[in-house]
């Protein structure tokens, strides 16, 4: 059975209806009964996007129909967090009646944090300038006079102006400690934060009793690694993205974590340095042979794992494997099925009243 179709109904009845299908599709591997992590059912969404429709004197945000040319408007948006919905509010009134902000504003970005903390990112359909920055400045200091923790940025064709800062420190109370995470405006993060509290407390729950290093690939700002590093003596992580590695080495010192190390690269370069095929420069300093890894992380994009990348981690004696994509991820456990059992499943409902479905798998080699 395939989940193609919107839930209907309440939020515990779509939530089953997810949970039928999570099963249906785990039948062929004998998997487990799955944990089931649900969400709020409004405000979990701590980022938001827009897009910005001008009417005559209004001005509101909207959302297009799926595959249509036809708009919502939209006052206020339950899914998204309370920060988000007041700012949207106020923002909107503030803008409209100033034509140097308004003008070709066509998108407006929201990052929110559960510390209260927001980032807008105005979205321009033309060249900004100094008059833009300076109006722009009066627009915030008008929203922190109303209670607003706000940065304000801007951007238009290879234009970002910041007026103070790109990033929000986000903190999450996890497994009885608080992690502070880094999060950069227009780089990827968890979205929906209470469902990202029971990921990272289920991954330290199943890897408790673990021995050795962990090797952890596509890592982002290092949301997993960080609360993973009191589980395994040491964890080597991966992540291509510039922002991304940054904001994770920012992470790693603010959280006083001292057995994490970040390289910025590719999985695939990182096959190539441990298969010896390719040196890097980046690596000198890192002993690779070093690392004793029984255990190996993988948080995919949609497309899954490729067979490269399937080879590599069918060698490890644990495998544990966040998706964002069952569809996928089952492709990948027909070819792991073979080599490895799932010994725990989990869904993390990232986004209630969607087909969207988040997944976690703790695999083990056969003996």
């Amino acid at each position: 059975m395939i989940f193609n179709t919107l839930p209907s109904g309440s939020y515990l009845h779509q939530l089953a209806e997810k949970v039928a299908c999570l099963k249906s599709m785990m039948a062929p591997f004998q998997a487990p009964e799955a944990e089931i992590f649900s969400s709020p059912a409004k405000y979990y969404r701590m980022r938001a996007e827009f897009r910005v429709w001008h009417d005559g004197d209004q001005l509101y945000h909207i959302m297009f129909v799926p595959g249509t040319k036809q708009h919502i408007r939209i006052e206020q948006f339950p899914a998204a967090s309370q920060l988000i919905n007041l700012l949207m509010r106020a923002l909107i009134a503030a803008i409209k009646d100033k034509p140097v902000l308004r003008y070709k504003l066509f998108q407006i970005d929201y990052l929110s944090t559960r510390s209260n903390k927001i980032i807008a990112s105005l979205l321009y359909h033309r060249p900004l300038d100094e008059e833009w920055q300076q109006h722009a400045s009066i627009l915030r200091d008008q929203l922190r006079s109303q209670g607003f923790d706000l940065h304000l940025i801007g951007r238009a064709a290879k234009t970002k102006i910041l007026l103070d800062q790109d990033y929000v420190d986000e903190i999450l109370p996890v497994a009885g400690r608080d992690i502070i995470y880094r999060q950069v405006e227009n780089s990827f993060t968890q979205p929906n934060a209470a469902v990202n509290i029971h990921m990272l407390q289920w991954v330290i729950e199943i890897t408790k009793n673990v021995q050795g290093d962990l090797l952890e690939l596509y890592c982002g700002n290092g949301n997993f690694s960080l609360a993973l590093a009191r589980n395994f003596d040491r964890i080597l992580a991966t992540e291509i993205a510039k922002p991304s590695v940054a904001a994770a080495q920012f992470n790693i010192v603010a959280n006083n974590v001292d057995n994490v190390k970040i390289i910025r690269m590719s999985a695939e370069e990182l096959i190539q340095a441990l298969q010896g095929v390719r040196k890097f420069n980046r690596l000198q300093s890192i002993a690779l042979n070093s690392y004793r890894c029984e255990t190996i992380f993988v948080d995919p994009p949609r497309s899954g794992l490729d067979n490269n990348m399937l080879d590599m981690v069918r060698a490890y004696p644990r495998i544990l494997y966040i998706s964002c994509n069952p569809i996928t991820l089952c492709a990948n456990l027909g070819q792991l099925k073979y080599s490895h059992k799932i010994k725990r499943l989990a869904l993390f409902d990232q986004f209630p009243y969607s087909c969207h479905m988040e997944c976690g798998v703790l695999l083990e080699k056969y003996v």
